[in-house]
Order: C-alpha cells, then sequence, then structure tokens
C-alpha cells in the first residue's frame, strides 16, 4: 500500500511538515516493498487560493490510499475522501516514524477535517 506523508525535507529522516496543502513534499512510501519516492509540492507552496485541492488531486494521483500529515483542510478532506484517500492527521516526528506509527496501528483516521481552510 501506498501513503503520503507530508514531509519538510528530502528523505524519511526529516521531520513531518503540519500542513497538508503548502506543505514542502511529500515522501510517497510503499509499505509492501520498503521503497518511497519525493514529491515536491513547490507549485501550491505560495498558492494564494486552491492549494489544499490541487495538492489532494496531486496525492490521489500518485496513487496513494493514505495520507499522514499534521492537519487537513475542509476542501483537500473533501478531493481527498472523494477519491478514496484515507487521512490521518496528527502525525508527528520524522517520515519514518510517521511510517512506523501507521503501519503499527498507532494512528487514526480522521472523520473530518480538522482545521479551517486557508490554515
Amino acid at each position: 500500500m501506498k501513503i503520503a506523508v507530508t514531509t519538510m525535507g528530502q528523505d524519511l529522516d526529516a521531520q513531518v511538515d503540519p500542513r497538508f496543502g503548502r506543505a514542502q513534499g511529500f515522501i510517497v512510501f510503499d509499505t509492501d516493498t520498503g521503497d518511497w519516492q519525493l514529491i515536491p509540492n513547490s507549485v501550491n507552496l505560495n498558492a494564494a487560493q486552491g492549494a489544499g485541492i490541487q495538492t489532494a488531486q496531486m496525492i490521489s494521483e500518485s496513487g496513494a490510499k493514505a495520507v499522514l500529515t499534521g492537519h487537513c483542510g475542509p476542501k483537500a478532506y473533501r478531493v481527498l475522501n472523494a477519491a478514496g484517500v484515507k487521512i490521518y492527521a496528527g502525525a508527528s516526528g520524522t517520515v519514518s516514524e510517521a511510517v512506523d506509527a501507521f503501519k503499527s496501528g498507532k494512528l487514526t483516521a480522521s472523520t473530518g477535517p480538522d482545521v479551517e481552510g486557508h490554515w
């Protein structure tokens, strides 16, 4: 299963980015193989509006079935949910630690957005 983790850096030792739409990037991690790839989010970092929606579409197209992030706003949540991507807000620490928490069942799927838009 592929999971996308918001990241403030470029590898598994980077900190989880607390933002979704304006995250610096995403590590898409395959829980079956351990392989991962970095997807930069530079296009949406400074977007005046629509960052959450555009980022959610990008993640959906990556094949990820789950997102680990600090927070997720209403528009991004709606797009991800419609695409069948589960959101796990409240992730923290390094990307590697967040992946481990997900794999061990320590993260709970969100039932809705946890911040207002333009957070």
